[in-house]
């Protein structure tokens, strides 16, 4: 039967519905906005649980003008930001660890998105918020210093130098994350890829603001006794790559 008919899955009709959206926007996202089609329970959880959680883009016209708090039902003890949470298996695990801190992740891929929240639903997650769309719409919109800590886990290496610009970690963004820090405020980087740990070094060493906690070949080498091990994580380490955690405190 057509794409029009009666008989389209409703997986199919749900996604084109978002990447509709997408293009209509004209917005271009970092790397794909789909993989496998969504079983039925995670496509209700996506049409029914997201807009719950959904944290709108916000108005152009009033830059650093989003704060926080207003996207809780209640002032938490710290905010959190992870960029680009992957499956949300990290995101979950330090929301319940800390249901005092408000966490708000943002990905654009559905499949990521409709992981997250079936741990939200399966654990009652209450302090978690999700930005489905491409991150850069939405840090510009931060109020100054508002975050305890921002977490950057394994995000595309983009490894073609012509491609090294769509990094999520360039001059650009390093300032915002300074400035929507709170002082003491930290930003936690993690990867396997050499040449993207080396990139990070250098771009957020020429910052000021930052200063990197490391003291030792331990401290880079080890991940926080307070982090998980994110499936990009396992699949580094089967390959056989090392593990970088760098971490940078907000002077």
């Amino acid at each position: 039967m057509g794409e029009n008919g009666s008989g389209r899955k409703p997986e199919v009709r749900f996604l084109r519905l978002l990447l509709n959206k997408d293009e209509d926007q004209g917005h271009r996202f970092y790397g794909r906005r789909q993989g496998r089609p969504l079983k039925p329970h995670r496509i209700r959880l996506v049409e029914n649980l997201l807009p719950k959680l959904r944290v709108a883009a916000p108005d152009e016209k009033a830059p650093a003008s989003l704060d926080p708090v207003s996207l809780f039902d209640a002032p938490k003890r710290a905010y959190w930001l992870e960029i680009g949470f992957g499956g949300g298996e990290h995101l979950a695990a330090m929301a319940a660890n800390n249901p005092d801190v408000g966490i708000i992740g943002c990905e654009p891929f559905v499949n990521g998105v409709a992981s997250l929240l079936s741990f939200v639903e399966e654990q009652n997650l209450q302090n978690v918020r999700i930005f489905d769309d491409d991150v850069r719409h939405l840090l510009p919109g931060f109020m100054d210093k508002t975050f305890e800590r921002i977490f950057l886990l394994y995000p595309d290496p983009w490894h073609k130098k012509k491609h090294n610009r769509r990094r999520m970690v360039n001059d650009e963004n390093v300032e915002i994350f300074a400035r929507i820090l709170k002082q003491d405020g930290e930003f936690r980087f993690a990867s396997d890829i050499m040449g993207y740990i080396r990139w990070t070094l250098s771009h957020v060493a020429s910052n000021k603001g930052f200063q990197w906690m490391a003291e030792r070949p331990g401290d880079w080498r080890t991940r926080p006794d307070d982090m998980i091990q994110t499936r990009y994580e396992a699949k580094a380490r089967r390959k056989g790559s090392e593990c970088v955690y760098l971490r940078y405190r907000r002077t």
